[in-house]
């Protein structure tokens, strides 16, 4: 079902996997009255944490302009191994990396132990996105300037921090700022995340260089803000995906 969406709205399935003997992992969503989830999961074990580093498609990933990873997969083996290899692919590969930690502390053993692991591959990529909850998680303190830029590493060349409907925070080498979110009647804030990444992604696949240009970086996350934005006006992660039209109507509208 899941392989059947994917084609659907136009993405390469070859690199998927299926596994004979487990099935995909469930998360069950609950919604609080403003639009905030929690989550439980079912995995026991599920088809993702059994995936084998035999199982990679390297020529898909050396071929790639981005590989975009999560901290998920450093739960358990074999699957920690198969990330990390395949981070180690990208890399060499000259693949630009990106980390969004998409922290879910229900599925660790402990929170000390979603902390290590996150941070266990933090400095490996060249983009990352935390939530102001992520960087107040993994710093053990409030989500403010200080405790953001104590994340950046040499090495990095952007940290975006996401502010829920604020909007978000942008820190490169050279310059940091911030950009607005929009107003929108949110009713489930389930898959805002990716389509914020979703979309920063695909305008950094289209020109690897705009970090270095600060008015196109607003631009960029403006457009990023709106697509999150959208995807919390209905319920479902899937279904409520905006496309570019739609965020940029959204942007007209708030101007």
């Amino acid at each position: 079902m899941l392989v059947n969406i994917l084609k659907k709205n136009g993405v390469n399935s070859e690199g998927v996997c299926f596994d004979k003997d487990a099935r995909t992992a469930l998360a069950f969503v609950t919604l609080k009255k403003d639009g905030e989830r929690e989550f439980m999961f079912y995995r026991n074990p599920s088809a993702d944490m059994l995936l084998k580093e035999s199982e990679l498609n390297m020529g898909l990933i050396k071929k790639a302009k981005i590989f975009h990873y999560g901290s998920i997969s450093l739960i358990t083996e074999p699957c920690r191994s198969a990330h990390i290899a395949a981070v180690k692919a990208a890399k060499e590969a000259g693949v630009l990396l990106s980390y969004d930690p998409n922290l879910r502390i229900p599925l660790w053993p402990s929170p000390e132990a979603a902390r290590e692991g996150i941070k266990s591959i933090w400095n490996t990529a060249d983009f990352i996105k935390v939530s102001d909850d992520e960087v107040e998680f993994i710093t053990q303190g409030p989500a403010d300037e200080k405790n953001c830029l104590s994340l950046w590493y040499e090495g990095l060349k952007l940290l975006i921090v996401t502010d829920g409907d604020k909007g978000c925070r942008y820190f490169t080498k050279s310059f940091k700022g911030t950009v607005k979110g929009f107003a929108v009647n949110t009713v489930d804030t389930t898959g805002a995340g990716d389509a914020f990444v979703g979309s920063l992604l695909c305008s950094l696949a289209k020109d690897p260089s705009l970090y270095e240009n600060e008015g196109k970086l607003k631009e960029t996350l403006t457009l990023a803000n709106a697509c999150g934005a959208i995807c919390t006006t209905q319920k479902g992660a899937i279904p409520a995906l905006p496309d570019t039209a739609a965020a940029q109507k959204l942007i007209s509208g708030s101007k």
